[in-house]
Parts: structure tokens; sequence; C-alpha cells
């Protein structure tokens, strides 16, 4: 079993660093959104703070370290490297799936970053369908083992339906996380992996006691793609049919707009422009996820920690540019929002 997740896991790194695997036709409509310049900020750049909180916990910056990885001696290493990058400027960090661990304990070692990382914001990582089968208390110990503040739980049908051996069956999703929200003694966040959340789902997480959700939404790394290369010839005819499909994080993050949730913005953020985007538009912080593992394998930590340093100086200059003062003035600051982003609201009933 180590030897089936193992090889899985490694073919998914060699893709996403060698391989086209992002969206082709579809945006994070992140271009229908421009801020509002304030020609007038009466601002310094030092006057910024670009600090936030995100589940309770102070960040320097309003940035995330998205799972990625996990269940091989590479990826052992690529998650303490990264996390190392997180503990240097002070963001959070996530675990890629924890299902590796849970087969086969002796991976246990791949998701252990906590030494590396002693006062980053960690979230460990398990898929709802994994988890529906565990205890709560088997649950904890996943999180516990590896120090994480809080769990994820990722939805990823989309995928799941194209990578050979996946899951067919997600019946009870919604009853698996209103149960682990209700016994377990952390934070729980539920996260997508690339096909955004619609505002009807908000709406039933909501319900379901969930306060922190991650969009993650479509327009950056497509994992139907991914499948889809590594898929016999019926499954890559299946993957390209659906390579494009899901929600664009801008209309994600609008979507859920109203509903009293904490947004993580996934899904497409390459630049600080396109994290101050998505803070003016309702989120706490950004995720990443490919273009930081890119930077990180092409020159190591540094050339990782130098993306974030980037992600940081372009949201300053966005925030003095909107005369925001911190973080949650931008959350405040006008936008205007192109056509097409405005049919997906007026579809997905947003805000």
């Amino acid at each position: 079993m180590a030897d089936t997740i193992s090889d899985r896991k490694r073919s998914h790194l060699e893709l996403c660093e060698g391989e086209e695997v992002e969206f082709a036709g579809k945006t994070t409509l992140l271009e229908q959104v421009d801020l509002v310049h304030d020609a007038l900020p009466e601002l310094a750049v030092e006057d910024v703070d670009v600090g936030t909180t995100l589940l309770g916990k102070r960040l320097r910056a309003p940035l995330l370290i998205t799972g990625m990885t996990g269940g091989t001696e590479e990826a052992s290493e690529i998650n303490r490297g990264l996390a190392e990058v997180a503990e240097e400027h002070g963001i959070a960090f996530g675990l890629g799936s924890q299902r590796a661990m849970h087969r086969a304990p002796a991976l246990a070692y791949t998701f252990e970053v906590r030494a590396h990382a002693p006062t980053a914001l960690v979230l460990a990582n398990l898929g709802v369908v994994q988890a529906g089968a565990l205890p709560a208390a088997e649950v904890e110990r996943l999180v516990r083992t590896v120090g994480a503040d809080a769990l994820c739980l990722h939805l990823n049908p989309a995928q799941e339906l194209i990578q050979p051996g996946g899951d067919r069956d997600f019946r009870g999703g919604l009853d698996t996380i209103a149960r682990l929200v209700r016994e377990l003694p952390l934070r729980v966040v539920v996260k997508e992996t690339g096909c955004g959340v619609s505002r009807r789902v908000g709406e039933r997480l909501v319900a379901a006691g969930v306060r922190t959700v991650d969009v993650s939404g479509a327009g950056g790394t497509s994992w139907v793609k991914v499948e889809a290369l590594r898929a016999g010839a019926p499954g890559r005819e299946l993957g390209s049919l659906f390579a494009d499909w899901g929600i664009p994080t801008a209309a994600s993050l609008l979507g859920l707009r109203g509903l009293g949730l904490e947004l993580i913005a996934s899904g497409g953020i390459r630049n600080g422009l396109d994290v101050a985007k998505a803070i003016a538009l309702g989120a706490r912080v950004a995720g990443v996820a490919l273009p930081v593992f890119r930077a990180y394998r092409e020159g190591g930590r540094r050339a990782a920690g130098d993306f974030i340093a980037r992600l940081a100086a372009g949201l300053r200059t966005a925030m003095v540019l909107t005369g925001s003062r911190d973080v949650e003035a931008l959350g405040r600051a006008p936008v205007v929002l192109g056509s097409r982003l405005h049919e997906w609201v007026i579809a997905g009933g947003g805000a």
C-alpha cells in the first residue's frame, strides 16, 4: 500500500513540476476585478500593516502555502523546506493529504514539519471521504501527531472521478463534516481542490457548523488535468472534457460573502495584486501552491522565500494605492467588477 500511495504522490510532483497542469480556457476572473485608485492615500509604505489573523493565530502577512504533498522522501524534503519558508515569513503552512500516513504509518515522517516551523500556523489535511470512515479520536490523533493547529477537510470529487482508482461514492460528506466539527476539539477548515465552493454549498457548510472555508477556485492548477495525465485512454478523454470544470476563484469568493465565513482564497493566486483583489472580495488570506512549489524546485528555500516576499510587496503596493492602512481596510475598499464576474454572481446567488 505504501508503495502505491508513494508512487501516486511522486507522480503528482513530477507532473506539477514539468507539465502544463493549469486551467486553459477558464481563469480565476480576478482580471475582472479592479481596485479603485486613491491619488491621495495619505500613507507611507512603512505605515501599511499587512498582518492579519487566521483561525485565531496572528500572521505577519495574509498568506498560506496550501497543502500539496506528503508520502514520499521527496515530499518530506519539500514539506520541511516550505514549512521553514512559512516560519521565516510568518505565514501559514498546509500539509498534503494525510491519507498516506493513515494507511501506511511508516510515512508519517513525511508530514512532520513542526520542528522546522515551531511558531507557524500549520494545517493538517484529510479527504472528507476518508475522514468519514474514521472516528473523531483517530482523526484527532493524525492531527496531533504532526503538531498541527487545525484540520483541513478537503473536497475533491472532480479529481477523484478522473483519478485511476479514485473515489466514486461521495455520499455522507456533509454529515462527516458536521460530526467532526461537533466532536473534534480542533478548528476545522473545509477546502476544495481547484473547483471552487458555491454559495449553496457554503450555506450548507455554515449550517453544519463550519466557520472557515478555503474556496480553492478554478483558474490555477487543474487536478482533473493532473489525473488525466496519469490515466489511461478513457480517463484522459474524460479528463480532457472536464479539465476546465469549476467555479472561478473570484466568483466563489463573491458567492460566499455575507455568510459569516472566514475565507481563504486559493486557486490561481500568482502575484501580490491577486492577493489584494482577493482580500477586497472578502478573503482573510490568500493561498498559493504551484508557483511557490516551482520556485522551491528551481532555487530552494531562497527562491521560494523570494516569491513570498514579492507577493507581500505587491500586496503592500496595492494597499498604498487604495489608501488601505491595514488588511481590514483593504477588505472594505471599493471594487469594480466586470460583466463576466457579475454573471457568475447572479447565477450563483452571491452577494
